[in-house]
């Protein structure tokens, strides 16, 4: 198998975004119905789900790209111990461009999940998952120009394993029909192998 079903860092426990997973309950964390969906989604490339065939749906999509070897999408729930333990926190992913040799961190949390460092320790495993794993020779980060709370933690991480910040690309990228700019991080497997007990 490509990509690991779980994972478990010291905090979260990653299961693979499947129909495994109960679709009302995931419809539930990206729709309507959960508060502060519209300050969630900002910056992400996906409106909340209107109904739960929408959401049954982009799970089937997941699927597909899971078995086609380019995404692994996670759940992300909090371990016994923390705050909302077994809770649906958000989602987790990356991305894999095998033809440039590249993968695509993603992530999105629910607002009362923010502010813990879930993002940093989930980027921890996406990079062993990317570089060990996977063999990727680079991994980069692009960002929504405007979103500067995520600015500062990718900053942090991207520099707490070695890899640099490439620039601001404008109208790199598209939020439905408005064009967007995009900074950009990357980080390679040796930056990664050289930091990797730093």
């Amino acid at each position: 198998m490509l990509f690991p079903e779980t994972i478990e860092t010291e905090r979260l426990h990653f299961e693979r975004l499947s129909h495994a997973v109960d679709v009302i309950e995931y419809h539930e964390c990206c729709s309507d119905h959960e508060p502060a969906i519209e300050e969630v989604t900002r910056y992400l490339p996906w409106n909340p789900h209107e109904t739960a065939k929408e959401t049954r749906d982009y799970i089937a999509s997941m699927e597909k790209q899971w078995d086609a070897g380019t995404r692994a999408e996670y759940v992300l729930r909090p371990k016994d111990g923390e705050d909302g333990a077994g809770e649906i926190a958000g989602s987790a992913g990356l991305l894999c461009q095998w033809e440039k040799d590249l993968g695509l961190p993603a992530i999105w949390l629910r607002k009362p999940f923010w502010g813990r460092g879930y993002a940093g320790e989930r980027v921890d495993a996406l990079l062993e998952l990317a570089f060990d794993r996977l063999d990727l020779g680079v991994v980069a980060i692009p960002l929504h120009a405007d979103n500067e709370r995520s600015y500062r933690a990718v900053e942090k991480y991207v520099e707490r394993h070695g890899g640099r910040y490439e620039g601001l690309l404008r109208n790199h990228a598209g939020r439905y029909d408005e064009p967007a700019d995009h900074h950009r991080f990357s980080i390679s497997r040796a930056e990664y192998d050289a930091h990797r007990d730093a």
